[in-house]
């Protein structure tokens, strides 16, 4: 059996100890491989035309600069290359934006390394990763009654089609504790079912099509 091809990465930050960084925590993953790196926007277009990546690691502000107005620009210039904002900026305002100039992922820099790693894992897989937290506080903007950590995960399972019972296996909870997470989410939601859920979370970024 051939071995599968690792996820190609370039990394774009204009703080050269965050990409050193960020090279050793995605390195210490057998299926990434890091292959370039650029410290400003100019340089990230040469890297991009040269190598192709599978996904791009940006931040969201390159010294002055905010790189979301040249996401499509990348995506024009290397179109099999997936993009995920890595920022310290936790304010939903950013994320619509984001999404509208071609990018795939958006992580906080203050998430875990399972969280950063999932995230180009699953861009990389050609879909779409949003940060929890920031879907936390996308729905408790929105919201008279924010949900809780918790609740925004399963509402996440519940719309990507898993059945309670997978959802009760990947979050370590019981099923019957699933339900009440369910339940709890109609009442804050005002939804009846998983239909109005899906379309809630689409709605609001949790998930996407």
């Amino acid at each position: 059996m051939s071995a599968v091809s690792p996820i190609t990465i370039v990394i774009a930050d204009d703080h050269a100890v965050v990409r050193q960084g960020l090279r050793l925590l995605l390195e210490a993953e057998a299926d990434l491989e890091v292959v370039g790196e650029a410290s400003d926007l100019k340089q990230t277009f040469t890297i991009l035309r040269e190598l192709a990546p599978a996904v791009l690691v940006l931040d969201l502000h390159m010294g002055r600069e905010l790189s979301l107005s040249t996401v499509a620009e990348f995506r024009a210039v290397a179109p099999q290359t997936a993009v995920v904002i890595l920022t310290m900026e936790d304010d939903p305002a950013f994320v619509a934006p984001a999404w509208s100039a071609g990018a795939a992922g958006y992580v906080l820099k203050e998430a875990s390394r399972s969280d950063l790693v999932r995230a180009i894992r699953t861009v990389g897989a050609g879909g779409r990763y949003l940060d929890p937290a920031i879907g936390g506080l996308a729905l408790s903007s929105a919201d008279e009654a924010a949900l809780t950590e918790r609740e925004l995960e399963v509402l996440r399972l519940v719309a990507l089609g898993h059945t309670n019972a997978e959802i009760a296996k990947q979050m370590y909870i019981s099923p019957r504790t699933v339900e009440t997470h369910r339940a709890n989410l109609q009442g804050k939601l005002g939804t009846a079912g998983r239909p109005e859920l899906v379309r809630y979370a689409l709605e609001h970024g949790v998930i996407h099509r």
